[in-house]
Protein backbone atom coordinates (compact mmCIF):
# COMPACT_ATOMS: atom_id res chain seq x y z
CA UNK A 1 0.00 0.00 0.00
CA UNK A 2 1.05 3.23 -1.24
CA UNK A 3 1.65 6.18 1.63
CA UNK A 4 0.31 9.52 1.65
CA UNK A 5 1.21 11.97 -1.15
CA UNK A 6 0.70 15.52 -1.57
CA UNK A 7 0.05 17.41 -5.16
CA UNK A 8 -0.80 20.62 -5.87
CA UNK A 9 -2.14 22.16 -8.84
CA UNK A 10 -1.93 26.38 -8.77
CA UNK A 11 -3.73 27.31 -12.18
CA UNK A 12 -4.06 31.07 -13.27
CA UNK A 13 -7.47 31.22 -11.30
CA UNK A 14 -7.49 28.77 -8.59
CA UNK A 15 -5.09 26.54 -6.72
CA UNK A 16 -5.90 22.95 -5.61
CA UNK A 17 -4.78 20.30 -2.81
CA UNK A 18 -5.32 16.72 -2.90
CA UNK A 19 -3.44 14.93 0.25
CA UNK A 20 -3.78 11.15 1.21
CA UNK A 21 -2.98 7.62 -0.42
CA UNK A 22 -4.86 7.77 -4.15
CA UNK A 23 -4.12 4.20 -4.92
CA UNK A 24 -4.29 2.37 -0.97
CA UNK A 25 -7.05 5.16 0.06
CA UNK A 26 -8.58 7.00 -3.03
CA UNK A 27 -12.01 7.28 -0.98
CA UNK A 28 -10.22 8.76 1.88
CA UNK A 29 -7.87 11.40 -0.33
CA UNK A 30 -8.86 15.42 0.91
CA UNK A 31 -9.37 18.16 -1.59
CA UNK A 32 -9.23 21.69 -0.73
CA UNK A 33 -9.51 24.69 -3.18
CA UNK A 34 -8.67 28.46 -3.06
CA UNK A 35 -9.62 30.66 -5.70
CA UNK A 36 -6.64 33.06 -6.00
CA UNK A 37 -6.76 34.93 -9.47
CA UNK A 38 -2.97 34.22 -9.58
CA UNK A 39 -3.03 35.03 -13.00
CA UNK A 40 -4.63 39.00 -12.14
CA UNK A 41 -3.41 41.12 -15.31
CA UNK A 42 -0.88 39.09 -16.67
CA UNK A 43 -2.35 38.83 -19.73
CA UNK A 44 -1.69 42.55 -19.87
CA UNK A 45 1.48 43.06 -17.77
CA UNK A 46 3.45 39.71 -18.20
CA UNK A 47 3.53 39.31 -14.10
CA UNK A 48 2.44 38.03 -11.00
CA UNK A 49 0.67 41.17 -9.50
CA UNK A 50 1.45 42.12 -5.38
CA UNK A 51 -2.09 41.47 -4.47
CA UNK A 52 -2.28 38.42 -6.22
CA UNK A 53 0.94 37.08 -4.56
CA UNK A 54 -1.01 38.22 -1.34
CA UNK A 55 -3.69 36.21 -1.99
CA UNK A 56 -1.45 32.83 -3.46
CA UNK A 57 0.42 33.22 -0.13
CA UNK A 58 -2.33 33.03 2.59
CA UNK A 59 -3.86 29.87 0.74
CA UNK A 60 -0.46 28.01 0.45
CA UNK A 61 0.04 29.09 4.19
CA UNK A 62 -3.52 27.45 4.69
CA UNK A 63 -2.32 24.29 2.64
CA UNK A 64 0.85 23.59 4.48
CA UNK A 65 -1.11 23.57 7.24
CA UNK A 66 -3.30 20.79 5.85
CA UNK A 67 0.04 18.77 4.31
CA UNK A 68 1.80 18.87 7.73
CA UNK A 69 -1.50 17.73 9.51
CA UNK A 70 -1.32 15.24 7.40
CA UNK A 71 2.14 13.96 7.76
CA UNK A 72 3.65 13.83 4.10
CA UNK A 73 7.26 14.69 3.73
CA UNK A 74 9.13 17.08 1.17
CA UNK A 75 10.05 14.20 -1.05
CA UNK A 76 5.97 12.87 -1.39
CA UNK A 77 4.81 16.41 -2.80
CA UNK A 78 4.71 18.00 -5.70
CA UNK A 79 4.19 21.60 -6.67
CA UNK A 80 3.11 21.95 -10.42
CA UNK A 81 1.97 25.51 -11.63
CA UNK A 82 0.76 26.14 -14.63
CA UNK A 83 -0.20 28.53 -17.46
CA UNK A 84 0.49 32.07 -15.09
CA UNK A 85 3.85 31.44 -13.60
CA UNK A 86 4.90 29.86 -16.69
CA UNK A 87 3.89 33.41 -19.06
CA UNK A 88 5.36 35.79 -15.49
CA UNK A 89 8.49 37.40 -15.95
CA UNK A 90 8.77 37.38 -11.62
CA UNK A 91 8.11 33.36 -11.90
CA UNK A 92 11.03 33.76 -9.26
CA UNK A 93 9.31 35.69 -6.74
CA UNK A 94 6.64 33.16 -6.90
CA UNK A 95 8.78 30.23 -6.70
CA UNK A 96 10.71 31.80 -3.98
CA UNK A 97 7.79 32.57 -1.80
CA UNK A 98 6.15 28.80 -1.95
CA UNK A 99 10.23 27.07 -1.11
CA UNK A 100 9.90 29.02 2.04
CA UNK A 101 6.23 27.48 2.97
CA UNK A 102 6.29 24.37 1.41
CA UNK A 103 10.19 23.26 1.59
CA UNK A 104 10.00 22.54 -2.43
CA UNK A 105 10.75 24.13 -5.31
CA UNK A 106 7.04 24.59 -7.49
CA UNK A 107 7.34 22.77 -11.00
CA UNK A 108 6.48 24.88 -14.08
CA UNK A 109 4.73 22.61 -16.24
CA UNK A 110 5.00 23.07 -20.00
CA UNK A 111 2.00 23.09 -22.16
CA UNK A 112 2.85 19.46 -22.86
CA UNK A 113 2.93 18.29 -19.42
CA UNK A 114 0.22 20.00 -18.33
CA UNK A 115 -1.65 17.81 -20.74
CA UNK A 116 -0.59 14.40 -19.78
CA UNK A 117 -0.98 14.87 -16.77
CA UNK A 118 -5.17 16.23 -17.30
CA UNK A 119 -5.35 13.12 -19.66
CA UNK A 120 -4.06 11.02 -17.15
CA UNK A 121 -6.47 12.45 -14.27
CA UNK A 122 -9.51 12.69 -16.73
CA UNK A 123 -9.45 8.98 -17.99
CA UNK A 124 -8.21 6.81 -14.90
CA UNK A 125 -10.75 9.03 -13.18
CA UNK A 126 -13.24 7.51 -15.34
CA UNK A 127 -12.17 3.29 -15.40
CA UNK A 128 -16.17 2.01 -16.32
CA UNK A 129 -17.40 4.67 -18.68
CA UNK A 130 -16.21 2.68 -21.90
CA UNK A 131 -14.67 5.66 -23.14
CA UNK A 132 -14.29 5.15 -26.86
CA UNK A 133 -10.68 5.79 -28.56
CA UNK A 134 -9.75 8.47 -29.38
CA UNK A 135 -10.44 10.29 -26.51
CA UNK A 136 -10.24 13.80 -26.27
CA UNK A 137 -9.67 15.61 -22.83
CA UNK A 138 -10.93 19.29 -23.03
CA UNK A 139 -9.16 21.13 -20.00
CA UNK A 140 -10.08 25.00 -19.83
CA UNK A 141 -8.22 26.85 -16.94
CA UNK A 142 -8.13 30.31 -16.45
CA UNK A 143 -5.36 31.17 -18.73
CA UNK A 144 -4.82 28.24 -21.22
CA UNK A 145 -6.58 25.22 -22.75
CA UNK A 146 -5.31 22.13 -23.73
CA UNK A 147 -7.01 19.85 -25.67
CA UNK A 148 -5.63 15.98 -25.37
CA UNK A 149 -6.67 13.36 -27.71
CA UNK A 150 -4.92 10.43 -27.51
CA UNK A 151 -6.26 6.49 -25.83
CA UNK A 152 -8.00 5.56 -22.86
CA UNK A 153 -5.24 2.41 -22.53
CA UNK A 154 -2.09 3.53 -23.85
CA UNK A 155 -2.47 7.69 -23.22
CA UNK A 156 -2.01 10.94 -25.25
CA UNK A 157 -1.12 10.74 -28.60
CA UNK A 158 -1.68 14.25 -29.01
CA UNK A 159 -1.70 17.52 -27.50
CA UNK A 160 -1.34 21.28 -27.38
CA UNK A 161 -2.03 24.17 -24.91
CA UNK A 162 -3.53 27.07 -26.56
CA UNK A 163 -3.30 30.65 -24.81
CA UNK A 164 -7.03 30.92 -24.15
CA UNK A 165 -8.52 30.49 -20.91
CA UNK A 166 -11.44 32.32 -18.41
CA UNK A 167 -9.78 34.80 -16.74
CA UNK A 168 -6.92 35.97 -19.94
CA UNK A 169 -10.10 36.40 -22.10
CA UNK A 170 -12.16 37.81 -20.03
CA UNK A 171 -9.54 40.63 -18.66
CA UNK A 172 -8.71 41.14 -22.48
CA UNK A 173 -12.51 41.65 -23.88
CA UNK A 174 -15.22 42.35 -21.20
CA UNK A 175 -16.16 45.68 -19.95
CA UNK A 176 -19.63 45.79 -19.57
CA UNK A 177 -21.92 43.36 -17.11
CA UNK A 178 -23.47 41.48 -18.42
CA UNK A 179 -20.98 40.85 -21.67
CA UNK A 180 -21.94 42.35 -24.51
CA UNK A 181 -22.68 41.36 -28.03
CA UNK A 182 -19.48 43.10 -29.47
CA UNK A 183 -17.57 41.45 -26.37
CA UNK A 184 -18.64 38.05 -27.49
CA UNK A 185 -17.56 38.35 -30.86
CA UNK A 186 -14.50 39.83 -30.05
CA UNK A 187 -13.51 36.81 -27.20
CA UNK A 188 -15.02 34.09 -29.82
CA UNK A 189 -12.78 35.60 -32.75
CA UNK A 190 -9.61 35.14 -30.11
CA UNK A 191 -10.88 31.44 -29.65
CA UNK A 192 -11.60 30.52 -32.71
CA UNK A 193 -8.34 31.68 -33.98
CA UNK A 194 -6.63 29.21 -31.51
CA UNK A 195 -8.66 26.80 -32.50
CA UNK A 196 -7.84 26.84 -36.26
CA UNK A 197 -3.96 26.89 -35.36
CA UNK A 198 -4.71 23.83 -33.01
CA UNK A 199 -2.98 20.71 -34.26
CA UNK A 200 -5.80 18.52 -32.29
CA UNK A 201 -8.89 18.06 -34.11
CA UNK A 202 -11.81 18.25 -31.77
CA UNK A 203 -13.47 16.53 -34.79
CA UNK A 204 -11.08 13.67 -34.72
CA UNK A 205 -12.72 11.95 -31.23
CA UNK A 206 -14.78 9.52 -30.87
CA UNK A 207 -15.36 10.12 -27.41
CA UNK A 208 -14.87 13.70 -24.88
CA UNK A 209 -14.02 14.16 -21.73
CA UNK A 210 -14.45 17.71 -20.22
CA UNK A 211 -12.82 18.66 -17.27
CA UNK A 212 -11.44 21.36 -14.24
CA UNK A 213 -13.56 24.45 -12.97
CA UNK A 214 -15.09 26.30 -15.88
CA UNK A 215 -16.27 22.93 -17.47
CA UNK A 216 -17.57 21.23 -14.43
CA UNK A 217 -19.36 24.82 -13.58
CA UNK A 218 -20.87 24.59 -16.45
CA UNK A 219 -22.70 21.12 -16.29
CA UNK A 220 -23.62 21.91 -13.02
CA UNK A 221 -25.67 24.14 -14.45
CA UNK A 222 -26.50 22.17 -17.30
CA UNK A 223 -27.92 19.17 -14.36
CA UNK A 224 -29.68 21.84 -12.82
CA UNK A 225 -27.93 21.03 -9.50
CA UNK A 226 -29.41 23.27 -6.29
CA UNK A 227 -25.77 23.38 -5.41
CA UNK A 228 -22.41 22.29 -6.54
CA UNK A 229 -21.93 18.52 -5.41
CA UNK A 230 -18.77 16.83 -7.19
CA UNK A 231 -20.83 13.24 -6.73
CA UNK A 232 -23.37 13.92 -9.25
CA UNK A 233 -21.08 15.29 -11.88
CA UNK A 234 -18.40 13.21 -11.81
CA UNK A 235 -19.09 10.92 -15.01
CA UNK A 236 -22.10 12.32 -16.17
CA UNK A 237 -23.44 12.28 -19.80
CA UNK A 238 -24.42 15.56 -21.00
CA UNK A 239 -25.61 16.39 -24.53
CA UNK A 240 -23.89 18.78 -26.49
CA UNK A 241 -27.07 21.01 -27.29
CA UNK A 242 -28.11 20.95 -23.57
CA UNK A 243 -24.55 22.72 -22.75
CA UNK A 244 -24.72 25.07 -25.11
CA UNK A 245 -28.07 26.06 -24.24
CA UNK A 246 -27.01 26.92 -20.35
CA UNK A 247 -23.82 28.64 -22.46
CA UNK A 248 -26.43 31.12 -23.27
CA UNK A 249 -28.51 31.33 -20.09
CA UNK A 250 -25.11 32.16 -18.32
CA UNK A 251 -24.04 35.02 -20.86
CA UNK A 252 -27.18 36.66 -20.72
CA UNK A 253 -26.41 36.88 -16.65
CA UNK A 254 -24.95 40.17 -14.93
CA UNK A 255 -22.07 38.92 -12.67
CA UNK A 256 -24.61 39.64 -9.95
CA UNK A 257 -27.25 37.16 -11.06
CA UNK A 258 -24.19 34.47 -11.48
CA UNK A 259 -23.22 34.71 -8.09
CA UNK A 260 -26.92 33.73 -6.97
CA UNK A 261 -26.92 30.37 -8.24
CA UNK A 262 -26.17 27.37 -6.13
CA UNK A 263 -23.61 25.93 -8.14
CA UNK A 264 -21.92 29.09 -8.86
CA UNK A 265 -18.26 29.68 -7.08
CA UNK A 266 -18.22 33.33 -6.36
CA UNK A 267 -14.79 33.34 -7.59
CA UNK A 268 -15.68 32.18 -10.87
CA UNK A 269 -18.91 34.71 -11.35
CA UNK A 270 -17.01 37.12 -13.21
CA UNK A 271 -15.02 35.48 -15.62
CA UNK A 272 -17.20 32.59 -16.41
CA UNK A 273 -18.69 34.39 -19.70
CA UNK A 274 -15.23 34.22 -21.06
CA UNK A 275 -14.55 30.53 -20.04
CA UNK A 276 -18.18 29.41 -21.09
CA UNK A 277 -17.39 30.77 -24.93
CA UNK A 278 -14.60 28.90 -25.01
CA UNK A 279 -16.87 25.68 -24.10
CA UNK A 280 -19.01 26.58 -26.70
CA UNK A 281 -16.31 26.67 -29.55
CA UNK A 282 -14.65 23.21 -28.60
CA UNK A 283 -18.21 21.74 -28.52
CA UNK A 284 -19.06 23.25 -31.74
CA UNK A 285 -16.16 21.35 -33.58
CA UNK A 286 -16.99 18.09 -32.41
CA UNK A 287 -18.32 15.07 -34.46
CA UNK A 288 -20.33 13.42 -31.30
CA UNK A 289 -23.55 14.31 -29.88
CA UNK A 290 -22.67 14.02 -26.04
CA UNK A 291 -19.86 14.59 -23.51
CA UNK A 292 -18.44 13.22 -20.07
CA UNK A 293 -17.61 15.02 -17.34
CA UNK A 294 -15.27 14.64 -14.78
CA UNK A 295 -14.50 15.80 -11.21
CA UNK A 296 -10.91 14.04 -11.45
CA UNK A 297 -8.61 16.38 -13.52
CA UNK A 298 -4.66 17.09 -13.52
CA UNK A 299 -4.80 17.35 -10.13
CA UNK A 300 -5.61 13.36 -9.78
CA UNK A 301 -2.58 13.14 -12.41
CA UNK A 302 0.04 15.05 -10.08
CA UNK A 303 -0.56 12.73 -7.16
CA UNK A 304 -0.86 9.36 -9.00
CA UNK A 305 2.24 10.42 -10.75
CA UNK A 306 4.21 10.74 -7.20
CA UNK A 307 3.26 6.78 -6.52
CA UNK A 308 3.31 4.76 -9.43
Amino acid sequence: MSEAVAAIDCGTNTIKLLVGDPVGDPDGVRRESRMIRLGQGVDATGRLAPEALERAWVAIDELAAIIAEAGVPPERMRFCATSATRDASNAAEFAAGVRARLGIDPEVLSGEEEARLAFAGAVRGLPDAGLAAPTLVVDIGGGSTELILGDPASGPSAAFSMDIGSVRLHERHVRTDPISTDEIAAVTADVDAALDACPVDPAAAASVVLVAGTNTTVAAGTLGLAAYDRTLIHGRTLPVGDVLIQVGRLLGMTVAQRRELGWMHPGRADVIDAGALIVSRVLQRLSVCSVLVAETDILDGIAWSLVR
